[in-house]
């Protein structure tokens, strides 16, 4: 045997005795953190597959709901929609349950509702936002202008997309306590945004007819 040879075996002895040592001191701990790592990518597999059932069957009920709803089932619809335990569907199921609420003339259940999504901060933005204009609509009929401008005066800005929501409700409201240079103000704020959409500018055009009459009486 070369002396290369004799260096290199000896050298090999002499790591392996190193790593048995080593073994021996760390390999509990080596052993214990592949158990951990093991334990930690399991679990998070496992709650991927957990999230991606519980959205399954969020949306199964939230769909299950909405055709009970289109095709008349109200109560039902409602009782499904209160089921909706997600936090993306439960939102858009509380937005419906509210809607309907609104649509059966049970206002202050839905008002109630629609504000429990505006104050929720885990909410959607965009869904806070219409949740407070859909309750501004319901509400339109019993408040006073200046309670409603609390509610939604910080819509009526440039830019704001619901600006236009927003004038129409303070509108209504202004038309029916008889404030009628108010709601032509509100009116024709619409009418003169060119990004007012068809059906809102269509009602505001229709106010407007209504209101002039009334300004040349003063």
């Amino acid at each position: 045997m070369s002396d290369e040879s004799l260096f290199r075996e000896v050298d090999e002895e002499v790591r392996q005795e190193q790593f048995k040592k080593l073994w021996e001191r760390y390999g509990n701990i080596v052993v214990a953190l592949a158990f951990v790592v093991v334990a930690a990518v399991g679990g998070w597999k496992f709650w991927q597959y957990w999230q991606v059932t519980q959205s399954e069957a969020a949306a199964e009920t939230y769909f299950a709901a909405v055709r009970l709803a289109t095709s008349g089932k109200t109560d039902e619809a409602l009782a499904r929609f209160a089921t909706v335990d997600h936090e993306g569907f439960g939102q858009v199921s509380r937005m419906r349950q509210a809607n309907l609420l609104a649509k059966q003339g049970k206002g202050d259940e839905a008002v109630k509702l629609y504000d429990s999504i505006a104050a929720d901060a885990s909410a959607d933005p965009t869904l806070r936002d219409a949740a407070r204009i859909r309750a501004g609509y319901v509400l339109a009929d019993t408040l006073k202008p200046d309670e409603l401008l609390a509610r939604v005066g910080m819509f009526d800005k440039e830019e704001n997309p619901w600006r236009h929501a927003a004038r129409e409700i303070m509108a209504i409201a202004a038309w029916r306590t008889a404030d009628y240079a108010l709601a032509d103000r509100y009116v024709n704020a619409i009418i003169g945004d060119p990004e007012a959409v068809g059906s809102i500018r269509q009602r505001a055009q229709t106010l407007a007819q209504l209101i002039t009459p009334q300004l040349g009486q003063k």
